[in-house]
């Protein structure tokens, strides 16, 4: 532990996560997905640290075991009034170029000390920076992430006592093929097995506080995320809601949109400002990548919802009745024969929430990336983005030959 001037603790503590045990028959990929995550004292140290007026670690250099398109990252911390935090990415790409030390966001819990945000405007001749995403430009020029830092930097007002901590900051690095379909899963590891997870309508918020994202209408990622914190028995107190128009129904959602929007983007979609913000609850959060339902199930049959990204047609999701560009579902659990079941936040009532989408047909929008269709309409995809949101006593499934949590 180390102090800077005015008695600024860096309460910095991390610790990488061992690669899961190799199987006889371990499974493969076409997608190359891993998470690393520093969270405990030894790792930390491994790191190094610089005092200034503010207080900064840097993670040790990790290699990627294959040439990744884009990272993520993630982090879990606590910023008390008067504090706020920024994490940066930094690497080397396979051509044995550096890329710039990219902001990938500038946080708070709260939003009266800084406007929680991340930062536009960031590139260089081989990739760029998409609000939460970096991202390789080209891949088809064959100049891809070889190795990555995180650098996290701690703020505090002069004379202020209190300091932000942080537990936990990781990434997801990855390179997922340009793909429109997938091959099916097998299932059967959670058929017949649904988590009773409290059920949010988005919809019912239409109107409410515009100048976080216009409203309900946008707010599918803390709805979801809203969710999953309140199944693990945590949220925010009535004290945190008090600014809340009382007449609201449900206004943890109101709040947990309030406190997920970033300022540049606009809003309250930012992936790792949603699982920051369930951490603020003494929850675990990530974003990563899911390679199969399959992965997914063993989730599900773990007792673990999980939130999902994707994108689709009224005519590729059966039943859903509307198109997006980009929207995200709390999976429950599975039906008796495999089909998936949702709290899709995009419904008319906390009571409609609970829906039921074809297997097929889910794993499809959600595993596909940026394609063009037959008919010459764009098809994008976020290639399994998943939020993993946890208690940190309760373990994960543990999948031979995958390493992406």
């Amino acid at each position: 532990m180390a102090r800077i001037a005015g008695g600024l603790a860096l309460a910095l503590v991390a610790t990488f996560l061992s690669a899961a045990p190799a199987a006889a028959h371990p499974v493969t990929h076409d997608e190359q997905i891993s998470f690393q995550r520093w969270r405990t004292f030894p790792h930390w140290e491994r790191g190094t640290q610089d005092q200034w007026e503010t207080a900064t670690w840097t993670s040790p250099k990790q290699k990627n075991r294959f040439g990744a398109s884009e990272l993520v990252a993630s982090w879990n911390a606590q910023t008390p009034a008067g504090t706020w935090l920024q994490v940066e990415m930094g690497g080397t790409y396979t051509n044995g170029e550096s890329t710039p030390w990219y902001v990938m966001g500038r946080w708070a819990s709260g939003d009266q000390d800084i406007q929680r945000t991340s930062v536009n405007g960031q590139g260089d001749a081989y990739s760029t920076i998409w609000t939460d995403t970096f991202s390789i430009d080209d891949v088809s020029k064959g100049v891809l992430l070889a190795d990555y830092r995180l650098r996290v930097t701690l703020f505090r007002k002069a004379g202020a006592h209190a300091f932000p901590r942080v537990s936990q900051v990781g990434a997801m690095v990855s390179n997922v093929p340009d793909r429109f379909t997938v091959a099916p899963s097998a299932g059967h590891i959670a058929w017949g097995r649904e988590l009773e997870v409290p059920r949010y309508s988005q919809n019912i918020h239409i109107g409410q506080y515009p100048q976080y994202d216009g409203g309900g209408e946008a707010w599918c990622s803390p709805t979801s995320t809203a969710m999953v914190v309140e199944y693990w028995g945590h949220g925010p107190s009535a004290a945190d809601l008090a600014w809340v128009d009382p007449s609201y129904a449900d206004p943890q959602v109101d709040h947990a949109a309030r406190m997920t929007y970033d300022y540049a983007y606009e809003g309250a979609g930012n992936w790792p400002f949603n699982t920051a913000y369930a951490a603020t609850f003494g929850l675990s959060g990530i974003v990563t990548r899911l390679h199969s339902l399959d992965e997914l199930e063993r989730f599900i049959a773990a007792g673990i919802p999980v939130v999902t990204s994707q994108s689709f047609l009224a005519s590729e999701l059966t039943g859903a009745n509307y198109s997006t560009s980009g929207h995200l579902f709390v999976v429950v659990g599975f039906t008796a024969t495999g089909d998936v079941i949702v709290n899709d936040p995009a419904s008319s009532s906390d009571d409609a929430v609970r829906n039921v989408y074809s297997r097929a047909e889910f794993e499809q929008v959600w595993l596909r990336t940026k394609r063009h269709r037959a008919d010459g309409s764009v098809a994008s995809g976020s290639g399994g983005v998943a939020y993993l949101i946890t208690p940190p006593w309760k373990p994960l499934p543990r999948v031979p030959g995958s390493e992406n949590w």
